[in-house]
């Protein structure tokens, strides 16, 4: 049975002994860092520091070289710049070191000689067994084991705490980050580990194995590159079986931010909307912002087994309420009213002017009577309109009794056992209800907003473990693939079902007007069929709108003209049915380098490329992945029918797509590329089909 490659990672976490190649008698230097640490956080191995200039390093005896050490270290740091690095490297594959943790700089993400050093390093110490982070890492911070190897100076100006939270990031910067304000927040954090340029082990694959770890609840990544998506795949499959959530922090949006990506740890560019499809694919909650990382984790933590999204808003403030109510709307959280019965409750306790639908508004009556508060919460606790409840404090203090406030709240919390999120303007306020164990933010709208992000990545994850996703093999690329005339493209659409525009393939004009003939359209289209453009229109080779013999024998040698003009060998003349319907839709699909076949569903037709309006899936998908797909386009009200018009037959075209989806994952098929646009969209029971496409296909 070969070696399991992710052994030396385990151990990297908990190792028995740690070596630091460079080592500095300076705690304020990255030689130095990793020995100080070490010792001021518990970790119970052996250090074992390298400098030939020292006897002592630290209060430790030095050693001159690697050689030296009275046993084989589990982990080696190296600090030592350029080729002393990769000497180091060498030494420590040959002497059995199971990982190496290269915090030194100027390879891969400074020049091409320095990606070739890091190949080097990576197929040198592979081929002894030896597993690498770096280089350019920060380093690996394990504080459950004390294993803290890193040289970041976050750890000595943020008192570290061991808790329920791992990060992982490429980005030495994003790996404390988050850390600090975690623990500004009084929340413990476990992991904090930092790959630097991933030339061997990533940070995905090294969330396979923090993610077994049976102390988190939450697991976050910042990532600027996924190269190995199966890494992270398999690590959120891993996630869902213990029920721990994973929130991405994902840059390079932009071009400017990819750019940037790839100057700074070599990063490659993945395209944004198809990362977007495969984390959600897997139960990935992708955050927008540090702000957002870092605000929703608390949420996490709290053992919530959310049912819906519908709020329920109480504040003493109007405004609170009405902000409150915006906030929802955007973040899809509906305010329903509560039950009759349960608002007749709330007017025998409130005063006469106070709000009691949803959201319910003490008003400022709760200075006078700090009752209110407790009296109102066991008749909202009890009502089904709610799934999750906003409490606002606006103002509070002198003459409120802001402890029993936060006494009732949480219990109110734990009698519910539903999400419940405070907004407290006032740090004093706040801590109240903090030290009772509350999610507490400053304002209304940060307290929806991280209500929203948890509620959604909620629905996700359980989405996510009924369909089971199966785990990517690495991407296959189709190579050598050659452009498909329309018939050819049409046929081979109808041969796995999906639906196509009746039509025929003419090589003479006397065929041509048959096809008129037997297709009894009131129009027709004539096009120029050849595997020489896949544009057709920019060379005069459509005609659209032909209702007699003779407009189509006239477009028939028109199409012959362009074709000679353009330089171009038509294979015939396509004449087809002139398909009508409610809306052009567009499918798309091609093999991504990186995360395999990937499908676009959105809005068809000539501007498809200058306003688009699509959705990516990974292929093969499900007919309800399909449709769910459908239902984020900017045009999703139009599905349903507006202004009087009937809803479109969204079934037969997810069924078209789901088709498309196995087509391009049948490796067999040698799908390189393939367009469908327009794909013509019925009223609800009148189908769907297809009146162009575009496919490139392996050469047989």
């Amino acid at each position: 049975m070969p070696p399991d490659p992710r052994a030396a990672l385990r151990r990297a976490l908990a190792p028995r002994s740690i070596a630091v190649i460079g080592a500095s008698d300076n705690a304020h230097k990255i030689g130095g860092r990793p020995i100080s640490y070490l010792s001021r956080f518990g970790f119970q191995g052996r250090v074992f520091p390298i400098n030939p200039a020292r006897a002592e390093v630290q209060g430790l005896r030095s050693y001159k070289q690697l050689a030296d050490l009275p046993e084989v270290p589990d982990v080696a740091i190296i600090a030592v710049p350029g080729d002393l690095a990769v000497q180091a490297v060498d030494e420590c594959a040959r002497a059995g070191v199971s990982l190496g943790i290269i915090m030194s700089s100027g390879f891969g993400e400074v020049h091409a000689e320095g990606k070739e050093q890091e190949r080097a390093m990576r197929e040198s110490a592979r081929a002894a067994g030896m597993r690498l982070v770096g280089p350019n890492s920060q380093g690996l911070a394990n504080f459950g084991t004390g294993a803290v190897a890193s040289f970041s100076t976050m750890f000595t100006e943020v008192q570290p705490a061991d808790g329920p939270i791992g990060i992982i990031s490429q980005s030495g910067a994003m790996a404390v980050i988050p850390y600090g304000l975690l623990r500004e927040r009084g929340l413990g954090v476990r992991h904090s580990h930092a790959t630097g340029n991933d030339c061997d082990v990533t940070v995905c694959e090294l969330a396979t194995v923090v993610a077994e770890d049976p102390e988190l609840k939450l697991l976050l990544l910042y990532l600027e590159g996924i190269p190995d998506p199966w890494n992270l795949a398999e690590a959120a499959r891993i996630a869902r079986e213990r029920d721990l959530p994973i929130v991405v922090l994902k840059s390079g949006r932009t071009a400017a931010g990819q750019a940037a990506a790839q100057s700074h740890t070599g990063a490659l560019a993945n395209e944004d909307r198809v990362v977007d499809a495969f984390l959600r694919e897997h139960g990935i909650m992708r955050a927008q912002s540090m702000a957002d990382l870092v605000d929703s984790a608390p949420l996490y933590l709290q053992g919530w087994r959310p049912r819906g999204r519908r709020l329920v808003a109480i504040s003493n403030s109007g405004a609170v309420c009405v902000l409150t109510a915006d906030a929802a709307t955007q973040e899809a959280m509906p305010l329903e009213p509560l039950q009759p019965d349960t608002q007749a409750q709330l007017r025998e306790i409130l005063p006469g002017f106070a709000t009691v639908r949803n959201p319910v508004d003490i008003t400022a009556a709760l200075l006078t009577n700090s009752g209110l508060f407790g009296g109102i919460l066991p008749p909202i606790s009890r009502d089904p309109a709610a799934d999750a409840f906003l409490i606002g404090i606006a103002v509070a203090g002198a003459g409120y009794d802001v402890d029993a406030f936060s006494r009732d709240a949480a219990n109110f919390a734990r009698d519910t056992g539903k999400p419940l999120v405070m907004a407290a303007p006032q740090a004093s306020i706040a801590a109240q209800f903090k030290k009772h164990g509350l999610v507490v933010f400053p304002t209304e709208g940060e307290a929806v907003h991280a209500l929203g992000l948890y509620l959604t990545h909620m629905e996700l994850l359980a989405e996510t473990k009924a369909r089971a996703p199966a785990l990517p093999a690495p991407p296959t690329a189709v190579e050598g693939t050659q452009l498909l005339d329309e018939a050819a493209s049409l046929a081979l659409l109808a041969a796995q079902g999906v639906p196509v525009v009746p039509h025929r393939l003419c090589t003479s004009e006397h065929d041509a007007i048959a096809a008129f003939g037997a297709l009894r359209a009131a129009r027709v289209v004539v096009k120029g069929c050849t595997d020489q453009a896949s544009h057709k229109s920019e060379l005069g080779l459509v005609r659209l709108g032909l209702a007699d013999a003779e407009g189509v024998r006239a477009a028939y040698r028109a199409m012959r003209q362009a074709a000679d003009r353009a330089g171009i060998v038509l294979t015939g003349v396509i004449v087809a049915a002139q398909a009508s319907g409610q809306r052009e839709l567009m499918i798309g699909a091609r093999i991504d380098p990186v995360f395999g076949p990937v499908v676009l569903l959105g809005d068809g037709g000539k501007y498809v490329e200058a306003m688009p309006d699509v959705q990516v899936l990974l292929a093969p998908f499900t007919f309800a992945q399909a449709e769910r797909a459908l239902r984020r386009l900017r045009i999703a009200p139009l599905l349903d029918g507006v202004r009087g018009e009937p809803p479109l037959d969204v079934s037969a075209f997810c069924e078209a797509a789901v088709a498309v989806g196995r087509l391009v994952s049948d490796r067999r098929a040698g799908i390189g590329q393939l367009d469908i646009n327009p794909v013509m969209a019925g009223a609800r029971g009148q189908g769907c089909v297809a009146l162009d496409a575009v496919i490139y296909q392996r050469k047989a």
